[in-house]
């Protein structure tokens, strides 16, 4: 029966095994629907206006009159409202979908989402009583990282013909899937209707947002069009009423213990070490630092200045790392600013916060990296010096920094490790990939091998891989892992796909009769679309880190969503899907793929991850604790010892 509620959102961990889409586009809804459309039935939905509609197997057909187009009308009115759907419409066709469809004296009006080759645009239109298109305005531009956009600006520039610019860069292994629309297969789009912003996404492409105030039509029905001289076929219809939103029951898992240190939002990221001296470790997240072993008291590092979480990011800490950078004994704090993160006012950079050593007052504040490009960065040794620097991407580069030891307050010594246009704001990890004993570093489009003596002013040797992909969300991921899946003796990648999309994998290291290395990758969480580890899908992966969690020797991967990571809108996919945090345990299996398979185990479901996520053991139990600091505040999950932990999981690698 057409309309037929076959999902709720009570049934989100099976949510990746009810939908599968059409064959040329194969991304599921960003959206837990309320109902897809199945069956043979017109029940639910009434006809408007000069079309045939049938329905057959759960693919609707429309086919215009010579003379006139038609509507199908569902019985349902919203006003917040998604839709995702698979349509075919060839050439001669005209189609689209009608939000907000409000009843009008003259007959209706709404917001009407143009489905035609050439015309894949926003519109209020209006129409009489038989259906027939009377009025068509297209709508202003808006959208982007804002729920309501405001009234336009009559003292704004016009816009220009500016471009983003041409010039050329390096060829990169991932490159952009075509989201065009074809006369020739299945298109698949994806409508949010949200307050006065409808965003549309044709074939997984970047978001097309425009401006619907009420009087285009506040209330009332979806309606998919057919018109012209070819038919319409729409399959795989699933929609949503985005004026319900869910929060889950909180749920932490039997293996942690939670503890809330704060309910605000201040930082991205966490660190660990023994500030005060007293022999205890305590944890540093963004403007303070919370005193073990009860982690009830807090200290300012420098003044703690409460976000807003849908309006504003943390400006001056997307990441905490904690080391003696300034080798007088006392660990430090360094936190990193992304340069474009659209806030004015924001400490763009590396800033490094010197240990007052014990004296009751704020940490003293040094510049130390003046660009930062990437959300991600690595704290690691990557020389061997026993000291660590810092990886990161800046100007289309990716780089390390490290304090000079001369002037350790004073601009840190950077190193240059690829050629320009191979910096991403998303994904980078350090591991020794060819098993030299140096650490090498990855990012999305590859990996650099650290060479046996480093030069300054030459870049490492590059290693072309695609540990992303491109969609409707940039390349890249969190903090990238590297350590022996699968127990063969040689050193894989895990990591996420796209921070703020879907998507995670491990790529399994292969070598030749030559020794030349390659990668086969392993899918252990796709989209809505497809069948994934454990059931489990979620969007916007942003922070992730690599331990040993369940105490088998084998490390594990700790991946959580980041919740609003682009405000409070729907820019990205699933943005109010729970905040959930994942434990992925790396099961060593002869019987699967690459010979390893990735297990998950939800850690808690109301906190997330932010740009990255601290593992450490912080009260020396000998379990692993993980500590992410949030949106929604910051959080330790004490581990609990668990005896024998995995033992026999490991020995089926062996």
């Amino acid at each position: 029966m057409l309309g037929q509620r076959v999902y709720s959102t009570a049934a989100a961990s099976a949510f990746g095994a009810l939908l599968f889409l059409g064959p040329l586009f194969s991304a599921g809804p960003s959206f837990r629907p309320d109902s897809i459309v199945k069956g043979s039935g017109l029940t639910g939905w009434h006809t408007l206006g000069r079309a045939s509609w049938t329905i057959q197997n759960g693919e609707i057909t429309g086919k215009a009159d010579p003379v006139g187009g038609g509507w199908l009308v569902l019985d349902h009115s919203y006003q917040d409202v998604a839709l995702n759907a698979s349509f075919r419409c060839a050439t001669g066709c005209r189609s689209g979908v009608l939000l907000r469809a409000e009843k009008t004296a003259q007959g209706m009006k709404g917001v009407f989402v143009s489905l035609t080759a050439g015309d894949v645009a926003s519109y209020r239109i209006t129409l009489d009583a038989e259906g027939k298109e009377l009025t068509r305005e297209r709508l202003r531009v808006g959208g982007g990282m804002m729920r309501i956009a405001p009234a336009p600006d009559p003292n704004a520039p016009a816009r220009g013909g500016r471009g983003r610019g041409t010039a050329a860069g390096p060829k990169l292994p991932v490159t952009r899937p075509v989201t065009d629309f074809t006369t020739e297969d299945w298109n698949q789009v994806e409508i949010l209707l949200d307050a006065n912003i409808v965003r549309t996404i044709l074939n997984n492409g970047s978001e097309s947002g425009a401006v619907a105030e009420d009087d285009f039509g506040k209330y009332g029905p979806i309606a998919l069009y057919v018109g012209g001289t070819s038919e319409v076929k729409f399959k795989d219809v699933a929609y949503k009423d985005l004026a319900v939103k869910e929060t889950p029951p909180e749920k932490v898992s039997a293996n942690f213990r939670m503890q809330r240190l704060s309910p605000f939002y201040y930082a991205w990221g966490a660190a660990a070490g023994d500030f005060n001296h007293d022999g205890i470790t305590d944890v540093a997240a963004g403007p303070y630092y919370y005193l073990g072993p009860d982690y009830t008291k807090r200290r300012e590092i420098y003044p703690a200045v409460v976000r807003n979480p849908g309006t504003e990011y943390s400006t001056d800490c997307w990441m905490t790392y904690s080391a003696d950078f300034t080798n007088d004994g006392w660990p430090d704090v360094i936190t990193s600013s992304f340069a474009n993160d659209g806030a004015p006012g924001g400490d763009v950079g590396v800033w490094l916060y010197v240990n007052p050593r014990g004296e009751s007052r704020r940490w003293d504040k040094f510049q130390v990296v003046s660009a930062v490009q990437s959300e991600i960065a690595v704290l690691r040794d990557l020389d061997g010096d026993g000291k660590p620097e810092l990886v990161y991407m800046a100007e289309g580069f990716v780089r390390y920094a490290k304090p000079d030891p001369a002037a350790p307050i004073g601009p840190w010594k950077i190193q240059t490790v690829s050629e320009a246009g191979y910096g991403t704001a998303h994904g980078i990890g350090v591991g020794d990939i060819n098993g030299d004993g140096r650490m090498d570093i990855l990012n999305a489009y590859g990996w650099w091998e650290q060479p046996a003596a480093i030069n300054s002013q030459k870049p490492w040797t590059y290693h072309s891989q695609a540990f992303s992909r491109l969609g409707r969300t940039a390349a890249g991921g969190s903090v990238m892992a590297v350590y022996d899946v699968n127990g063969d003796g040689q050193n894989d990648v895990v990591t996420v796909l796209q921070a703020h999309g879907y998507g995670m994998a491990w790529f399994e290291q292969k070598r030749d009769a030559g020794g030349a290395i390659s990668f086969v990758q392993h899918m252990i969480m796709d989209d809505s679309a497809t069948r994934n580890a454990g059931g489990v899908t979620f969007s916007q992966p942003h922070g992730t880190t690599v331990a040993d969690v369940d105490g088998d020797g084998i490390p594990d991967f700790v991946v959580g969503k980041r919740f609003w990571s682009h405000k409070d809108d729907y820019l990205d996919p699933d943005a109010y899907g729970p905040a959930v945090l994942y434990v992925y345990k790396t099961v060593r299996n002869p019987k699967a793929p690459g010979g390893a398979e990735f297990v998950p185990e939800l850690i808690h479901n109301q906190s997330g991850a932010g740009s990255d996520v601290l593992a450490a053991d912080l009260n020396k139990d000998g379990a692993m604790d993980i500590v992410t600091s949030t949106k929604l505040g910051t959080f330790i999950f004490w581990g609990k010892p668990r005896a024998k932990a995995g033992s026999a999981r490991s020995q089926t690698g062996q």
